[in-house]
């Protein structure tokens, strides 16, 4: 009987190694996928910053294009 009793605690422990070396695979796929998340997150937010670099100066013409439109609709009316 303890020769059962120890094969069986032999199997046991090897099922957990398995669950183990299962387990540690999933975790290190994880860390992988969000290595890898955040190398594309570091991606975004500098064509973030891009983007909000080229709209500043769009926005300051866009501000410039409304004065002149409204001085063009005074000159209008004056005339």
């Amino acid at each position: 009987q303890n020769i059962n009793e120890y094969v069986a605690a032999l199997i046991a422990l090897k099922q957990k190694m398995i669950d183990g070396d299962r387990l540690l695979t999933e975790y290190e796929q994880k860390c992988t996928d969000i290595l890898s998340f955040s190398i594309c997150i570091s991606a975004l937010r500098c064509q973030v910053e891009e983007m909000l670099q080229k709209i500043l100066p769009l926005e300051k013409c866009q501000e410039e294009l409304g004065s002149l439109k409204a001085e063009l609709e005074e000159k209008k009316v004056c005339l």
